[in-house]
């Protein structure tokens, strides 16, 4: 069973129904009246458990509640009216009529801010009573004589809709509490967000400087004249020379391990003597 809002082309299956269980008809503008005017209160059950054969099908309405907002109430007190409620008998004590009755008291104070819904009941539609009084929580005001067309007096009813504006308050506020830790969640978040941290390219960088430094500091600083002979420049190194008459020299080469080699070695060169 799906509860859903009234829509105009609804209007000539409600009326069925209308016609079907209630003594008291209406034209169909009537209807579409309260749908134009107040088209968040009026509701329908639909039976969905037989699926239209084709787009074109109509939807099998089986109960209605047809509401309004009075215009102009005498005691000066926004609230709403229940025009008419009907189920058809084949899906009755289901549940149908409180539900689509609970459902436009909501949409009342969600959209309207009513204070209270009122109604009329034949005093001799028991069952009816039953659901408003005992079921739903009416409570008769007053009763109206001859209010009907065959004469038939009317008890005239009403609801104080106080405890659901509690009820949407109380689920904001729950919401709103819900709503404070994700907002400390995501302020951590991006607090840990906010922290400085050392990107790879930064250590990598970093690693690449030390590796410079170490190598820099495996190398040492020069040693000799590098690439010369020490006998011919006469340099400060502590190269072994037999001078210009020896026919060999010693020459300091620096290396390193940016040169493949670990430490420093010495190379033998042969000269020739002059």
């Amino acid at each position: 069973m799906d509860i859903r809002l009234l829509r105009p082309s609804d209007i000539p299956l409600i009326q069925h129904a209308n016609i079907e269980n209630l003594p008291e008809n209406y034209f169909l503008k009537y209807y579409l009246y309260h749908a134009l005017s107040w088209p968040q209160l009026s509701f329908v059950a639909v039976d969905v458990s037989r699926p239209p054969k084709t787009p074109y099908d109509y939807p099998k309405i089986v109960g209605y509640v047809l509401a309004k907002m009075e215009e102009e109430p005498a005691d000066g007190v926004q609230h709403g009216h229940i025009t008419s409620l009907s189920v058809m008998r084949t899906h009755r004590r289901l549940g149908i009529a409180e539900k689509l009755m609970r459902q436009s008291q909501l949409a009342m104070v969600e959209t309207f801010g009513a204070h209270y819904v009122s109604l009329h009941v034949r005093v001799s539609n028991k069952a009816a009573i039953h659901l408003y009084r005992d079921t739903l929580g009416f409570k008769t005001e007053k009763t109206e004589a001859k209010y009907y067309a065959d004469g038939e007096d009317a008890y005239c009813m009403r609801l104080d809709l106080s405890f659901i504006r509690e009820q949407l308050r109380e689920a904001e506020e729950e919401e709103e509490a819900d709503e404070i830790p994700k907002e400390k969640q995501q302020e951590d978040s991006s607090a840990e967000g906010r922290k400085p941290r050392t990107n790879n390219g930064e250590q990598g960088r970093r690693a690449g400087a030390n590796g410079s430094e170490e190598a820099a500091a495996d190398e040492g600083d020069a040693v000799g004249d590098v690439g010369r002979d020490p006998a011919a420049g006469g340099g400060s190194g502590s190269a072994t020379s037999k001078g210009k008459g020896g026919g060999e020299s010693k020459i300091k080469v620096k290396v390193g391990r940016a040169l493949g080699v670990g430490e420093l070695v010495e190379r033998v060169e042969s000269k020739p003597a002059s």
